[in-house]
């Protein structure tokens, strides 16, 4: 019995050219994926303490945790395809990845923590307490994640040019 192989493709022309941006913005979807997933489930579905809008009814506040959750689903998916070109093509750079999670993850809580529960009102954290400490340690935790992502990103972009300065995908040293 005769086995056919498939013609094996040659490499994309920039093989092997490490695309730090790239990698970060793959980075920043699946963190603002994973925060929104995070959210959805610990304080939506766990602690039952808000819905993504809470104006309405329960039954509204439900569908509307189910859009926000399939937005944040769909977020990861794309971050995750995209990961997969730059493995394909060795242009990966883990700490441009890792940066971009840090910032997609702090973009997320900032914008969830300021735009969404202060200045639209869709929803607080939790309701009938003191929302100070709540706000504030959402808050912090978003700043400090947007701190860390960004030295990470800067690092990432500065000196990485090609493929052979990474080991497996992750950056030396």
């Amino acid at each position: 019995m005769a086995t056919t192989s498939t013609p094996r493709r040659s490499p994309p022309p920039d093989y092997g050219t490490v695309r730090p941006r790239r990698s970060a913005w793959a980075g920043v979807l699946i963190g603002v994926g994973i925060a929104a997933f995070v959210d959805e489930t610990v304080f939506h579905q766990l602690l039952h303490w808000h819905h993504f809008y809470d104006k309405s009814t329960p039954g509204v506040g439900l569908v509307s945790d189910g859009l926000f959750h399939a937005f944040g689903w769909f977020a990861v998916v794309i971050g995750l395809v995209l990961v997969a070109d730059l493995r394909r093509r060795a242009a990966l750079t883990g700490r441009g990845l890792t940066g971009g999670i840090l910032l997609g993850a702090g973009f997320f809580q900032l914008y969830d923590g300021t735009i969404q529960h202060k200045l639209l009102k869709l929803h607080q954290i939790r309701y009938h307490v003191d929302l100070v400490p709540y706000d504030w340690t959402w808050n912090v935790l978003a700043v400090v994640f947007l701190i860390v992502g960004t030295v990470l990103v800067r690092r990432s972009r500065n000196g990485e040019t090609h493929a052979t300065d990474t080991v497996a995908g992750r950056e030396s040293g």
